[in-house]
């Protein structure tokens, strides 16, 4: 008697497990709070992962240029040495035609994901500099959760002046200053001291480069059933809700495993 193979797991993440991206939507919503802010004389700060993250804001920041909705005297600056070396790999792509890039992408060139062009912040004494300007501007600096980096003295500056804005553009993780910007936070602990919220906040979810809850079951769809699916890398309530439509919408047996449990994977 020949044996079934035994079926693998599946093991995908669930950080947006009850949620949905509307990217138009959050598209405009970016837009907005740049004209808001800009309209009144404050300055944007854009807490960014220095890794895909800091791309795809320039990428929009990049076409809200060729829309007209971003004015060209507006200043964009990234501030993150790390965001910038890994930018020069973006720009190689675009320099050595890599087949990686889509067509439409490609035939941009490095205008994909410059803003005329944006202004790369390098050392630590130009990073304090940017606090001499009262010029309207953008600033995406490092990290994205603003538990460190650079970002975290532009925020101690900017948050006391209700002129300027806090753009949260990714999932902001419980116990992070980011996190508590996004639950309504009026102070926020930095350097020893606490710093008052008066700037304004926008959260923006879907510029998130993990997927929503629609996205992982569209991709688990077509896969044959797993012997199990573990739901890692997401808060509870979102695996939970993944949890259920999985078992729901694809009759597979999930789980979301305890802190601590193991298990056999195959």
């Amino acid at each position: 008697m020949v044996q079934a193979p035994a079926r693998a797991a599946a093991v995908p993440e669930s950080t947006y497990g009850n949620r949905r991206h509307e990217e138009t939507a959050a598209r405009e919503q970016f837009a907005n709070a740049l004209d808001r802010t800009l309209a009144r004389g404050g300055t944007v700060v854009v807490p960014s992962f220095a890794v895909d993250r800091t791309e795809v804001v320039l990428h929009q920041l990049a076409e809200l240029r060729r829309a007209g909705r971003l004015p060209s005297s507006v200043p964009v600056h990234v501030d993150s040495p790390m965001a910038l070396a890994t930018l020069r790999i973006h720009q190689d792509a675009f320099a050595e035609r890599a087949p990686e890039l889509r067509p439409e992408v490609l035939a941009r060139g490095e205008a994909a994901i410059s803003p005329e062009p944006f202004r790369p912040v390098r050392s630590l004494a130009e990073s304090m500099r940017l606090e001499e300007s009262r010029l309207p501007s953008i600033l995406v600096s490092a990290s994205g959760m603003a538990t460190g980096g650079r970002v975290v003295h532009h925020l101690h500056r900017l948050l006391p002046d209700p002129r300027n804005t806090v753009v949260v553009v990714g999932y902001a993780a419980a116990g992070t200053r980011a996190r508590d910007l996004v639950d309504g936070a009026r102070v926020l602990k930095m350097y020893g001291g606490y710093v008052p919220v008066r700037a304004e906040i926008v959260n923006v979810p879907a510029f998130s480069a993990h997927a929503d809850a629609a996205e992982i079951v569209d991709w688990l769809r077509p896969a044959p059933a797993p012997s199990a699916t573990y739901l890692v890398h997401g808060e509870p309530e979102g695996s939970q809700a993944l949890r259920d439509r999985i078992d729901r919408e694809l009759g597979w047996t999930a789980v979301v495993p305890r802190s601590g449990e193991r298990v056999l994977v195959r």
